[in-house]
């Protein structure tokens, strides 16, 4: 079934159900069309957006969809709450705590890779995490 939204020459729109494109071209070529409103016999499919079905329900992007997604959260939430975000400043705050210039203490950012590949050279212990930090927008 395929469902077009309809337009007749005297201004009248309205919605019809037909059983397939082809059903609607033969029922339109043969003059069987008509204005569900007013009856006239001039009727042409309106200008419609296509329908597109979900394959799945949508989920809160709270809510994680699978083992692997429920995990990856309790690993974000557990890293935010027990530890302090530097951002751009993890390469040089992770190397200030090693030479004992900084108080030691969890921490987790962002790094450039030439920075992060530097800090491993140099033994200094960093790991990459599996996801991005959050992005504030306006």
């Amino acid at each position: 079934m395929i469902r077009y939204s309809l337009h007749c020459d005297q201004g009248h729109d309205f919605d019809s159900w037909f059983a397939s494109a082809e059903a609607f071209d033969r029922l339109a070529a043969s003059g069987h069309l008509a204005c569900a409103i007013c009856g006239g016999s001039r009727v042409t499919k309106a200008l419609m957006a296509p329908s597109v079905a979900k394959s799945e329900p949508e989920r809160p992007l709270s809510q994680p969809a699978s083992p692997a997604e429920a995990a990856m959260a309790e690993l974000r939430k557990r890293i935010e709450e027990n530890s302090d975000y530097v951002g751009l400043n993890f390469a040089a705050e992770a190397r200030a705590m090693h030479e004992g210039d900084s108080p030691e203490r969890a921490i987790w950012g962002e790094a450039k890779p030439e920075d992060a590949r530097q800090l491993i050279e140099d033994g200094i212990p960093v790991a990459p995490l599996p996801f991005l930090p959050p992005r504030k927008t306006n």
